[in-house]
């Protein structure tokens, strides 16, 4: 029989992770391997050959010794060090105890090891909660291409078990198709969008895979699964909420309207007027005066308020889906046509309003059934033959010359008076500028809102710019002017200033006027003299850092100090600035 050598015997137990002392029956130390020293900080040289209560005062060996009983994982101190230790007797052939020995570890990496365990442990049961309570169907498969995991999503979809999934190759669940799990473990790329069949019902999925990557290997790969027919519902559905969007009830009164100028009050006032009759409407005015508010408006204060309200852009849909929208049609009047027909939105808004924007842009065939919904309040859809009673509000607006196509023939005459019973002028607001000061901050307030701002005006001067523009996209321009103003400040600031404003066509220079931007006096002339946004805040910064600079007789960290920035942004601005 082999016998292990003494210095065999010592690489063994010097290679051990665990500390190991032990004694002989005397209670004399034998061994006190390596781990042991890193543990304890005691030296082998230093115990061995030493009664082991005097180098190790709280030991409990010499007590194994006569109790002959071992001790298993007991806490131990060891200087500034807690070991867990178990404490064992050591016996011949005879069964005579001939010594003891301990094995320990530092109880430090126990709970270290432990804490990753249980944490492991966490996360797998979170990752387990997460992958079972989504939704979407899960496959997961290794990197062989043999099933690991699915989720109860997957059983209700594909209607296989875990039984019949787990440690089965891949293409298990697929009755009409190719495996995308093989062709990501294949390629190592995802793959998205594959049409599937799967399952004992051999359900229709759309498919999404992507390889799982650990340190650089492939590990498997990892599918989720969409039910087509679940797809189709709600695509369903969202064209039912678009519909539904097209007839939501106006959302804008007379209150929205923002104004005290003779022009906008005497279009308000000629509206409210109007909106106590059925009456057609034809809002006339440029783009962007705000004709679809007044719509809105008319619609909420007349009597049909709690009718539908359909809004219509003319010039945005073509001739032919134009008609078929507007009218409805018949089952299979053309190539496409949805079972059943179609209802249009004249016979949707029955009993409510309906708004056509842009109605100078209509066709002249659709303008000849429109003269026949306002004059005969009827409606026939496309491939039909029976005419249909409507009893619909028209608002129509415009922003061309009607008189000037008429000319042309391009818009019938008939249809023009019918749709002209009263007609409603809205000013452009270059000849309103009186409202712009209430428009900005009532365009402000609502910007405040989206962009979670806190703007409480405009300055004076920059008022005076906005006043002096002519403003060719009208109320729709100012706010997109506007808007661009409160992106361009910084949080910390609360008015809109000159130099925030983007460029206005060709606006003339404003005379030299004195402007306060903290600390800093810059002239209208040089911050609206056609620089961009940046150079003006740049130049804005520079003369910001001289001045403080001046202040400070030159001291940079005092500087930085009454700036509130680091000393090596400070250095990084004068270097920007060309500041020595």
């Amino acid at each position: 029989m082999y016998e292990v050598s003494k210095q065999e015997l010592s690489v063994i137990l010097n290679s051990t992770h665990d500390g190991m002392l032990a004694v002989n029956a005397q209670g004399i130390v034998t061994i006190f391997n390596a781990a042991a020293e890193e543990i304890t900080g005691l030296k082998a040289e230093d115990l061995i050959g030493k009664a082991v209560q005097e180098v190790i005062p709280n030991t409990r060996l010499h007590i194994i010794l006569h109790t002959n009983q071992m001790e298993v994982n007991q806490q131990q101190k060891l200087g500034s060090t807690t070991i867990v230790t178990n404490r064992v007797p050591v016996r011949d052939e005879q069964g005579k105890v001939i010594g003891a020995v301990a094995i320990f570890r530092d109880i430090g990496e126990i709970l270290t090891l432990a804490e990753e365990i249980t944490n492991l442990k966490q996360m797998k049961t979170l990752l387990s909660a997460i992958i079972n309570s989504t939704q979407d169907a899960i496959s997961v498969v290794d990197e062989n291409g043999m099933g690991i995991m699915i989720n109860p999503a997957y059983t209700r979809l594909t209607g296989l078990t875990e039984g019949e999934v787990i440690n089965r190759p891949a293409t298990v669940d697929i009755v009409e198709g190719e495996s995308t799990h093989y062709q990501v473990l294949r390629t190592q790329k995802p793959v998205r969008g594959v049409r599937l069949k799967v399952g004992p019902y051999k359900k229709e999925v759309m498919v999404n895979v992507a390889p799982i990557v650990v340190d650089g290997k492939l590990k498997g790969s990892v599918g989720v699964i969409h039910d087509l027919s679940e797809i189709r519902k709600l695509t369903e559905e969202l064209e039912t909420a678009r519909r539904i969007i097209r007839q939501l009830e106006a959302k804008y009164s007379f209150d929205d309207i923002v104004g005290s100028s003779d022009e906008i009050m005497a279009a308000t006032q000629q509206a409210l007027r109007t909106a106590a009759i059925s009456a057609t409407v034809l809002l006339r005015g440029e783009s962007g005066t705000g004709k679809e508010l007044f719509a809105h408006a008319i619609h909420n204060a007349s009597q049909r308020y709690r009718g539908k309200f359909i809004r219509v852009n003319c010039a945005a849909l073509s001739e032919s889906l134009l008609e078929s929208e507007l009218f409805g049609y018949e089952q299979g009047a053309f190539s496409g046509a949805s079972k059943g027909g179609k209802v249009g939105l004249f016979e949707e808004a029955n009993g409510g309003t309906i708004f056509l924007d842009e109605i100078g842009e209509v066709n002249p065939s659709i303008q000849a059934k429109l003269l026949r919904v306002i004059q005969e309040k009827e409606i026939i859809r496309v491939g039909g033959t029976k005419a249909l009673p409507v009893d619909v509000r028209v608002i129509a607006a415009t922003n061309a010359n009607l008189e000037q196509k008429i000319k042309e023939g391009t818009f019938r005459e008939d249809l023009y008076y019918r749709l002209n019973v009263v007609p409603i002028f809205i000013p452009p607001l270059r000849r309103r500028k009186s409202d712009i000061p209430g428009l900005a901050y009532f365009l402000i307030s609502k910007f405040n809102q989206e962009y979670g701002r806190k703007v409480e005006g405009v300055q004076p001067q920059a008022l005076e710019i906005l006043a002096q523009y002519d403003w060719p996209g009208n109320i729709r321009e100012l706010e997109n002017i506007l808007g661009r103003a409160i992106i361009n400040m910084r949080y910390n600031e609360d008015i809109i200033m000159v130099y925030h404003l983007p460029a206005l066509g060709n606006h003339p220079v404003l005379p030299k006027q004195e402007l306060q931007a903290g600390a800093v006096s810059i002239t209208a002339g040089e911050v609206y003299g056609g620089q961009t946004l940046e150079e003006m805040l740049d130049q804005v910064e520079k003369q910001i850092l001289l001045n403080v600079l001046d202040q400070c007789g030159g001291n940079k960290t005092l500087a930085a100090r009454k700036l509130n920035i680091a000393i090596r942004s400070l250095y990084y601005k004068l270097e920007k600035h060309g500041i020595k």
